[in-house]
């Protein structure tokens, strides 16, 4: 364990005991409260990519947030606030796959704050909101009170939208003089962490005003793709559901839904961030990646359970943005399936779509309309 991440521990455990819930009274029951900061260490201009250290001074932080079953835990992330023109808002980033070993975590990984994200950041930047871009839960200096490793769970929505909603509270800790009013706008697993975030918002945010919400290239209906993956390019991304379900269910053993080929590439999911582990598992068959080929039809149904939006009724305005050329998140499963679920809560939903695009392009090409549609939900 890292002499930073025993340090939190260490105080996780000073602050909340061992019985995981909050302290009753006094001063330490008030640092352990979600959205506090533990740490915060102001990042040099070569710790950041460049075009958002032209623009904006950083902040890498670890504050309190939450797990799925309610109990602190400690997670990481940045606070990148503009060198001019700042106003009182903010905007959350949820980051698209990068991986799930800590070094996958962006706020101390250049290599996997993707050029997509830095566009997107940069384009925030530029009209003075401050920008709160968490790692998510078990990505980076994350804790647990009894000292043991964290793991990320991957496409568990209610997660990721707590450490989203966290970070926008730690933001707040540290700038008293940004508002209540926030924005989540988010790409890939950080379009579903921001569709999670308008569902949980309401019980959670507290005195939190969530403006509006935005989705790029979102996940979602992941019980209906999931048949689909085997054998083809993205099975890393199964190998990483299947390990992030099993964060929260017990009952999921990852080795023995992988066949031997796939179990034996596992290591690669701590030594290795997201392109090494779509490479390493792009070749291999259905039958080499899932025991019998296929998964059984409860564990397609327990990842739907975990990991698709559009459950209950969002909270907030919502747009979404959609490349029709894109191999990730497929066009028809955003256009033809998630907009109609969002809409059968009478929401207000939009959906943008960029032809020929693909799923990195959609955030490229979608900067400027996005950062109007968020003035927008602002004003």
């Amino acid at each position: 364990m890292s002499t930073v991440r025993m340090r939190v521990a260490v105080v996780l455990v000073a602050v909340l005991g061992t019985g995981g819930g909050l302290v009753a009274a006094g001063p330490a029951a008030a640092a352990a409260a979600p959205g506090s900061v533990l740490s915060d260490t102001i990042l040099k201009a070569t710790e950041l990519p460049s075009d958002i250290a032209r623009i904006a001074t950083g902040k890498r932080i670890v504050y309190y947030t939450t797990d799925v079953n309610g109990t602190v835990i400690s997670a990481s992330g940045l606070v990148l606030t503009p060198k001019e023109g700042k106003n009182n808002k903010t905007v959350a980033w949820g980051h698209g796959t990068t991986g799930l070993a800590d070094k996958c975590a962006p706020s101390g990984n250049l290599a996997v704050f993707w050029p997509e994200a830095v566009a997107a950041v940069t384009g925030l930047l530029k009209r003075g909101w401050t920008v709160a871009a968490p790692d998510y839960a078990g990505l980076g200096v994350s804790a647990r009170l009894d000292n043991t490793p964290l793991p990320h769970p991957y496409f568990i929505g209610l997660s990721e939208a707590r450490a989203v909603i966290d970070s926008v509270r730690a933001a707040r800790n540290l700038d008293r003089q940004l508002s209540t009013q926030y924005v989540v706008d988010g790409h890939s697993e950080g379009g579903q962490a921001a569709l999670f975030t308008s569902e949980l918002a309401p019980s959670y945010d507290g005195d939190l005003v969530l403006r509006g919400v935005v989705a790029i290239a979102p996940v979602s209906n992941v019980d209906y793709l999931a048949p689909y993956i085997p054998g083809t390019p993205n099975q890393g991304y199964m190998v990483m559901a299947l390990t992030g379900l099993a964060t929260v269910d017990p009952s999921i053993k990852v080795e023995t839904l992988l066949a031997k080929p796939a179990d034996d590439l596992l290591p690669v999911l701590e030594s290795g961030c997201l392109v090494e582990i779509l490479d390493r598992y792009a070749p291999l068959t259905a039958q080499q990646l899932l025991t019998g080929g296929t998964l059984p039809q409860s564990v397609v149904d327990k990842l739907g359970r975990w990991d698709n939006p559009a459950q209950s009724p969002p909270s907030a305005p919502i747009l979404l943005v959609q490349g029709t050329a894109d191999a990730a998140v497929p066009y028809d499963v955003t256009a033809g399936m998630l907009l109609p679920e969002l809409q059968a809560y009478s929401s207000s939903v939009e959906l943008k779509v960029y032809d020929g695009a693909d799923h990195e392009q959609a955030v490229f090409q979608s900067v400027s309309d996005v950062g109007k549609w968020i003035a927008a939900r602002f004003s």
